[in-house]
């Protein structure tokens, strides 16, 4: 991004992505969904790198959703094969590059193995200034919701509870609401990805397919 026009734009500060589109990018080119998901993670370390470039200093990326649970057990297994992949052999570049790596969802059902490896991401990444890239994985909106709920009445909370009390329940309260919410592949709906924190974000939808986003597109999103 050219930098005087950087200058001119309000970036936001927190953009976050669904990022759709993977499984079409492949069949059209006669390919497995799971090639498209691995061009798809390509494509996050690019965006991850512009979203750096342009200020942007927190990205929120709907990873895996809860829903993502009734896929077929072997695109599932590819999924969970290249999250370790990227787990074990990405997260330097990130530290490198003053990006900070965090996790949203709920961690039952993950393998342990892939748990492990999350917490030490958070772990070694924790000084990353740049940007603060969150991770949805395993994670649904209206689950985090009920989870809120839930943590509150174990505290021991008594209801009514206000929207300041579940707000603070939520998995990332410390973590600002998204300003843009950016869809890609042309669907034009949120996929119960961060219905609360959502309630006032600007929505960006995108005919472009996940993995042919490009710098140029983020850039488009965050002049719209």
């Amino acid at each position: 991004m050219n930098h005087d026009n950087q200058r001119e734009l309000r970036i936001p500060a927190h953009i976050a992505i669904i990022m759709d589109g993977n499984g079409r990018w492949a069949s059209s080119r006669g390919m497995s969904r799971l090639a498209g998901h691995q061009e798809g993670a390509r494509t996050v370390e690019r965006i991850i790198m512009a979203a750096v470039e342009a200020g942007v200093k927190y990205l929120s990326l709907y990873a895996f959703s809860t829903e993502n649970w009734k896929r077929p057990a072997t695109e599932i297994e590819g999924l969970i094969a290249l999250f370790r992949y990227y787990l074990k052999s990405r997260i330097k570049d990130l530290k490198k590059n003053g990006v900070r790596i965090i996790f949203s969802g709920r961690k039952e059902g993950l393998p342990q193995d892939i748990v492990k490896e999350m917490q030490k991401a958070e772990i070694e990444t924790a000084d990353g200034q740049k940007l603060m890239v969150i991770v949805c994985l395993n994670y649904g909106g209206r689950q985090e919701i009920a989870d809120a709920f839930n943590l509150l009445v174990k505290s021991g909370s008594k209801g009514p509870f206000s929207e300041k009390d579940i707000s603070s329940a939520l998995y990332l309260p410390e973590i600002p609401d998204p300003d843009l919410v950016i869809r890609t592949s042309g669907e034009k709906r949120l996929s119960n990805f961060l219905l609360w924190e959502t309630a006032y974000s600007e929505l960006y939808f995108t005919d472009v397919l996940w993995p042919d986003f490009r710098e140029t597109d983020l850039n488009a999103a965050i002049q719209d």
